[in-house]
């Protein structure tokens, strides 16, 4: 494997002068490469390319723009209150260095400074499937500006139920593709469904249109697909058929889609032993049960359910759903003991910007805790995506005006250590790859954000010299957690305070003889 390093506040390696002039290649360049390039390059779903100096300074009045009201990166869960994989988004520091930047006048600085594109990738982030399926046939997307949602069924042909590592899904068009829903079914009822049109497809908004026997992690752009952690995985039924539920955007051109999916077995070394189970919160859960879900015209209405899991339970992922009237969601647990556990909180739901949220270490739900589910919708003239003007009464339903409220848990029974487990942490590629040449591995730090003690984990497989070192925004050192010394090989664990540091983004650098590697961690109360 080549060494990588990782771009992710790359300025940040040297000691910077901070009083130098804000510029490109030293202190924009990786900002932008390591948040927004993933998308906003050639064949992706960013309609302009940021992929060099020029592209960038073109457009950088927009990007201090949709910045600063925290429009780009999308990236919906609050991470002050609970986090996940692959979150985006900029830190205050960050949007600074860009006002900064542009108020200057948008300067290049010196070229030789700016990293590398990152390798991003193709084909596949987790390296070869052990399935492929893939649209039988390419569907015409008319170029009418208007969002188009349909179900393609695809037959597994499996004779046999397969243990399921990971499901990648992987668009034929990324310019068409807003979003996918992933799952399956046993009993036929979606190919009934494709073959009452003569269209490839069915019709359905915000769902599959029909009950299904499982679901998988959804796709957004730039969303990282994970493997299930050792023994761990989900049950793909032998006949089954599985079903995308594509978002087609909005486009003033025709298109054509072609997509596929990516379906990894688990290795015969690590069978499953905990199937990952999964609940759904519906209506019936709401304090007034189903019939109360109605949404007045002209009014912002709260709804609250609950549901109490018997055992100790250890959440993996959380998918909520509603649709163009939904306003924020918060969910939370509270334990026997009265403590309170953080689950997701979206302040600013965007039916365009939905997702499954894998959480970054499984959450612990101890037995007869009740978790709270709270969603608000506004259904006035105020919100903007109101598909009914004037606003009419709403209940349940699957089309546009109709809304939904569906809260989708994967979770294992718990077993201590869950809470240590890092989920997807030694399964993805690109910019977050920090495995060396030389064995060496840093984790990500914990907790994260943090205003007091940190944990970070670090592993070598050689006997060699390291240091680690944190650094702030303008690449300063202001701590050393580790000085320069030999270290045995094997796992390590150190920890450290940042009490006494600033609120902001920063850097932690792990240096060894083969290579270094970062980590960010965000300092905040």
């Amino acid at each position: 494997m080549n060494k990588i390093v990782p771009l992710l506040f790359l300025a940040m390696l040297g000691t910077l002068n901070s009083n130098a002039q804000v510029n490109f290649s030293e202190h924009i360049a990786p900002i932008i490469y390591n948040n927004c390039t993933s998308c906003h390059r050639s064949g992706e779903i960013g309609p302009m390319p940021f992929t060099n100096y020029q592209e960038v300074a073109n457009w950088a009045g927009m990007i201090q723009y949709v910045t600063e009201i925290r429009y780009m990166p999308p990236w919906k869960p609050d991470k002050n209150y609970s986090n996940f994989v692959g979150e985006r988004g900029l830190t205050d520091d960050e949007i600074q260095l860009i006002a900064d930047w542009v108020a200057a006048g948008a300067p290049q600085g010196n070229p030789d400074l700016e990293p590398p594109l990152p390798n991003f990738p193709t084909g596949s982030q987790l390296g070869t499937p052990d399935l492929v399926l893939e649209m039988a046939e390419e569907y015409f997307i008319e170029g009418n500006n208007q969002d188009d949602y349909r179900v393609f069924v695809l037959p597994t042909g499996l004779t046999e139920d397969k243990e399921i590592a990971a499901v990648e899904f992987r668009t034929g068009n990324s310019r068409a593709v807003h979003h996918a829903l992933m799952g399956f079914e046993t009993n036929g009822a979606a190919a009934a469904l494709d073959a009452q049109t003569p269209e490839y497809g069915y019709v359905s908004f915000g769902s599959f249109g029909m009950p299904d026997d499982g679901t998988f992690v959804s796709y957004t752009p730039g969303l990282e697909s994970i493997r299930y952690p050792k023994g761990m995985g989900k049950v793909l039924s032998a006949g089954s058929d599985f079903l995308i539920q594509l978002h087609y955007a909005p486009l003033p051109t025709d298109e054509i889609d072609r997509s596929s999916v990516n379906i990894f077995f688990k290795e015969a070394n690590d069978p499953i032993t905990r199937p990952v189970q999964k609940t759904r919160i519906w209506p019936f859960d709401l304090d007034g049960g189903w019939l109360s879900f109605v949404i007045p015209p002209d009014e912002v209405t709260a709804f609250h359910g609950t549901k109490t899991f018997t055992e100790d339970i250890s959440l993996v992922s959380i998918y909520p759903h509603c649709h163009y009237l939904g306003k924020d969601w918060e969910v939370f647990a509270v334990t026997p003991s009265n403590d309170t556990i953080n689950i997701i909180k979206i302040d600013e739901w965007d039916f365009n910007w939905q997702g499954a949220y894998v959480f970054d270490r499984m959450k612990k739900i101890p037995a007869n805790s009740t978790i709270h589910f709270n969603a608000t919708y506004d259904n006035t003239l105020n919100n903007p995506y109101n598909p009914s003007n004037p606003p009419q009464e709403v209940s349940w339903g699957e089309t546009t005006t109709d809304e939904m409220f569906i809260v989708g848990l994967n979770w294992v029974p718990y077993q201590a250590g869950d809470e240590d487990i890092i989920i997807g942490e030694d399964t993805t590629t690109g910019i977050e790859e920090v495995i060396s040449n030389a064995g060496m591995y840093l984790y990500s730090p914990y907790p994260n954000p943090s205003n007091g003690a940190v944990t970070l984990n670090y592993y070598l497989d050689k006997r060699q010299n390291i240091s680690i070192e944190l650094f702030d925004i303008k690449g300063t050192l202001v701590h050393t957690v580790v000085s320069r010394a030999v270290h045995q090989p094997g796992n390590h664990k150190v920890e450290f305070n940042v009490g006494h540091l600033p609120d902001g983004a920063y850097t932690i650098r792990l240096s060894g003889e083969e290579g270094i590697l970062t980590k960010p961690l965000i300092v905040s109360e």
